[in-house]
């Protein structure tokens, strides 16, 4: 299958940091909780330095080495629905300062290029700008739900009119999480909440993504993607979270690009 090689070449970087960070520590990579199907990758041919979380990827860029000005539309809607998944978890979590950046993400100027082509894909501006209306007035999230399950809605359905390829979306995803955790966790510490909180919202846009598939057996793609969300706060990405090792994360974005490559 061609996806599998394309897989196995985007598994090789995140199997080596896994790796590599155990390493680190003095003791030699584990095989616990891996998959015997990953390939063994040199750290050194990765030209990654393990669990740095230095700012050296794309992070809003999207995609490693393209802009979103070539970026598909089907992956440039991914990433902007998971800024706001992000943004909706937060604002239910009684955070809105945290909030707001993510939930402004879709009509912010700064973002305007991710907007290319999306009107014609039913994008609602209208229901961003309530919703940034309300996070102005200090409006509690459950007095505005209607207006926030109308964003989600929104961008739903921007996703299913963009089409594109489920699993290549879902593979983009997987490895903007990996780019953008590694930027929001250093040592153990949350150096960078708005990336963090990035990945988090990446990650349940590629659960949605993978639970809308209907012509083939994706339970275990399923289950690897909820393992893989379970390793933030059930309370949500807050900014004051602990988080969950870099090699960890890692290690479980490789389990899911196996899934991938078994459909």
């Amino acid at each position: 299958m061609k996806l599998r090689m394309k897989t196995w070449a985007k598994l090789g970087l995140s199997t080596a940091l896994a790796s590599g960070a155990v390493a680190a520590c003095g003791q030699a990579p584990s095989d616990e909780g891996l998959s015997a199907e990953e390939p063994p990758v040199s750290v050194a041919d990765s030209g990654e330095s393990g669990e740095s979380g230095e700012g050296e990827g794309e992070g809003e860029g999207g995609e490693a080495g393209h802009g979103m000005d070539t970026l598909p539309v089907e992956k440039r809607v991914a990433f902007m629905s998971g800024h706001v998944e992000a943004g909706l978890a937060l604002f239910r979590a009684g955070a809105p300062d945290q909030a707001a950046k993510h939930l402004l993400h879709p009509v912010s100027e700064t973002h305007e290029a991710e907007r290319a082509g999306i009107d014609a894909l039913g994008f609602d501006q209208d229901i961003f700008l309530q919703v940034s209306e309300a996070l102005e007035q200090g409006r509690p999230a459950d007095e505005i739900e209607p207006q926030l399950a109308a964003a989600e809605a929104n961008m739903a359905l921007m996703q299913q009119n963009a089409g594109g390829d489920p699993v290549d979306i879902i593979s983009y995803l997987m490895d903007t999480v990996f780019e953008e955790y590694r930027i929001g966790v250093t040592d153990g510490v949350i150096t960078d909440p708005g990336e963090y909180q990035d990945a988090f919202g990446f990650t349940v846009v590629a659960l949605e993504i993978a639970s809308r598939i209907e012509d083939r057996n994706t339970d275990r793609l399923i289950a690897e993607l909820e393992t893989l969300l379970a390793m933030w706060p059930a309370t949500g990405p807050l900014a004051e979270s602990t988080p969950t090792p870099v090699s960890e994360l890692v290690a479980q974005t490789s389990r899911v690009h196996i899934a991938l490559g078994e459909l």
